[in-house]
């Protein structure tokens, strides 16, 4: 059995983050007669996403937890309270798109594909701000790069008839290379 739950992460700015996890039973054993809300916990594992087909596709995104720690409070946490970090590699599979928001600040959205294991990929919408923004807008489709960032969820209200409140989720990336002499697979 899996189960699906949310964990919340609080921002520097304060703004919380809200993450869709989907645990192993496995990994909760133990814990399934306790109730979790409020607890603190250190989650490993992968962001992946899933494409949700009907009348309009729709891509999912998810944390799949392979690690679980819980804690009674945050003293004794490893990585600390509030912590939020993602590490990625993989292939920009869309034309970087760039822009600049009404206050002048420049913002490169970019789609890679993750490579899993059993040879699927997951593909992760991601953001990036500033001057590493301006430098992102220049990458190529198939470049394949390394980002580390923070996985983020934003409300937005779907802007076409009916209007209704969604929640997106994205990788804010911090820091972002271009590996060079990489094996290209075909990405089809």
């Amino acid at each position: 059995k899996f189960y699906r739950s949310q964990v919340s992460v609080k921002r520097q700015s304060g703004v919380e983050d809200v993450i869709p996890i989907i645990v192993s039973e496995f990994l909760l054993e133990g814990w399934l007669k306790r109730s979790l809300i409020g607890q603190w916990v250190e989650l490993a594992g992968t962001f992946r996403s899933y494409r949700q087909e009907g009348e309009h596709t729709r891509l999912l995104l998810f944390f799949f937890a392979s690690a679980i720690n819980f804690y009674e409070d945050c003293k004794n946490m490893i990585t600390g309270p509030n912590t939020n970090n993602i590490y990625l590699e993989g292939y920009i599979v869309k034309p970087p798109v760039y822009r600049k928001t009404p206050l002048g600040k420049e913002v490169t959205d970019l789609l890679i594909a993750v490579s899993r294991t059993d040879r699927k990929s997951d593909y992760i919408p991601c953001i990036i701000w500033g001057k590493i923004a301006r430098w992102a807008r220049y990458q190529n489709v198939k470049t394949y790069i390394q980002l580390y960032g923070r996985i983020q969820s934003r409300e937005y209200t779907k802007s076409t008839e009916p209007r209704e409140k969604r929640i997106a989720y994205e990788v804010s990336i911090m820091r972002m290379h271009r590996m060079e002499n990489v094996l290209q697979d075909d990405l089809t």
